[in-house]
C-alpha cells in the first residue's frame, strides 16, 4: 500500500510546517484525544528542542479544524517539562490556543513489556496520557543520536513517554559514568541496572542497555503505541554529537505524514542515512508498521533528491551498528 509524505523546503520555518500539513490535510484524522509530543530532551540547549514557531503552526493548524481539547505532553530526559515549556515559549503559545500542558514524568502509567540486555522480558512504565490518546502527534527537530543514529518521530514519542522519577542531577551523573566505562555493546555496565531501576527509577535510562535491545524496544513500544501524525522540523537540524551536543546544519525542510515510518524513512534519507541502517526503523519496516521503501512512498511537494544533505553522524556511529543480532531478528520475525 502506498504511503503519502509531504516534503517542503523554504526559507521560512512557519511556512514550511504549515505547507507540509496542508499537503496531507485530507489524510489527517484528529480523533477525540489529541496529544502533541514536542521534543525537549534538554531545556538549556534550544537546538535540541522543538522550536516554538513550529509548535505554534501545528497548534494553529489543529485548532482551525477541531474544538476538542489538545494536550501538549513531554517527559524530559533530565529536567522538568513545565520549566522547559516556559523556557522555550511553549507555555504562552499553549495558553493562547487553550491547550493543556502535561509533564509525562508525573503521569499515571501503563506497563509495557520490553527486553533487557539478555533479551529477557522486563516491564517499563509508559505515560497513560499518551497511551490512551487516539491522535498522537510527534513534533521533533531532526537530530543525530549517540545510540540509535537519529532522533525522528518514532523515537521522540517513545522516549519522552517513558516515566522518569529521578532528579536530573543523579541521572546526569549516571549517564556520564556509563559513557566512561561502557563495554562492548552495553550502554551501561550490568551492575548499574539495579541502581537505574530501583534507585533512579528511570525507565528512560533503563531503555539504554545494549544497542540491540534499545533499537528493538523502540520498535516494540511503537508497535503498541504508534504515532498518528509525524512532523519533522528540519529547518535547522543537528549533526555530530546529538541529541544535545551537536552542531546546527541548515536543511530548511519540513516533513509530515500519517505514516510515521514513511516520514522517518524520508527524514533519514534527507540526512544521508538509509532507513535499514537504523535498527528501530529496520525492525518497523520488516514488521510492516509502515512504509520504508521509496517505491511505496508518494512524496508531495519537493523532490527528495533536491533536499538531501548528508549530515555528520555521531562520532560513535559505527559502534551503534551493534544493533545487528540474529537472535533479535528471530524474535521480531516471530511476532508476524
Amino acid at each position: 500500500m502506498e504511503s503519502v509524505v509531504s516534503l517542503v523546503k523554504g526559507d521560512d520555518r512557519r511556512q514550511n510546517i504549515r505547507r507540509s500539513l496542508k499537503l496531507i490535510e485530507d489524510q489527517i484524522c484528529l480523533g477525540e484525544r489529541i496529544v502533541i509530543k514536542p521534543n525537549m530532551v534538554s531545556i538549556t540547549k534550544p537546538l535540541s528542542a522543538t522550536h516554538v514557531e513550529a509548535f505554534e503552526e501545528v497548534l494553529k493548524f489543529i485548532c482551525e479544524r477541531t474544538d476538542r481539547e489538545i494536550v501538549v505532553a513531554e517527559g524530559c530526559a533530565m529536567a522538568d517539562a513545565m520549566k522547559g515549556f516556559d523556557t522555550y515559549g511553549l507555555t504562552e503559545v499553549a495558553k493562547r490556543y487553550g491547550a493543556r500542558l502535561v509533564d509525562l514524568n508525573r503521569d499515571p502509567w501503563v506497563e509495557v513489556e520490553v527486553l533487557d540486555r539478555d533479551l529477557s522480558p522486563i516491564t517499563l512504565r509508559y505515560a497513560r496520557t499518551v497511551a490512551e490518546s487516539d491522535c498522537r502527534i510527534s513534533l521533533t527537530p531532526m537530530k543525530t543520536h549517540d545510540v540509535v543514529v537519529v532522533t525522528l518521530s518514532l523515537k521522540n514519542l517513545v522516549m519522552g513517554s517513558l516515566i522518569r522519577e529521578s532528579s536530573g542531577r543523579l541521572e546526569r551523573l549516571m549517564h556520564g559514568l556509563s559513557h566512561r566505562v561502557r563495554p562492548s555493546d552495553a550502554l551501561y555496565p550490568r551492575h548499574f541496572g539495579w541502581v537505574v531501576r530501583h534507585i533512579l527509577r528511570s525507565d528512560k535510562l533503563t531503555m539504554h542497555q545494549t544497542y540491540a535491545s534499545m533499537n528493538y524496544n523502540l520498535f516494540l513500544i511503537a508497535k503498541a503505541f504508534p504515532v498518528h501524525l509525524a512532523i519533522l522540523d528540519g529547518y535547522t537540524a543537528m549533526e555530530g554529537r546529538g541529541p544535545t551536543e551537536g552542531t546546527p546544519v541548515d536543511l530548511r525542510v519540513a516533513v509530515a505524514s500519517t505514516d510515521f515510518i514513511a516520514a522517518d524513512s524520508v527524514g533519514a534519507r534527507i540526512m544521508g542515512f538509509e532507513p535499514e541502517e537504523i535498527g528501530y526503523l529496520h525492525h518497523a519496516i520488516a514488521a510492516g508498521l509502515g512504509q520504508g521503501r521509496l517505491e511505496g512512498i508518494r512524496i508531495l511537494g519537493e523532490r527528495l533528491d533536491d533536499c538531501i544533505r548528508p549530515v555528520e553522524p555521531h562520532p560513535n556511529h559505527l559502534r551503534q551498528q551493534a544493533w545487528h543480532r540474529p537472535e533479535v531478528e528471530a524474535l521480531r520475525a516471530s511476532l508476524a
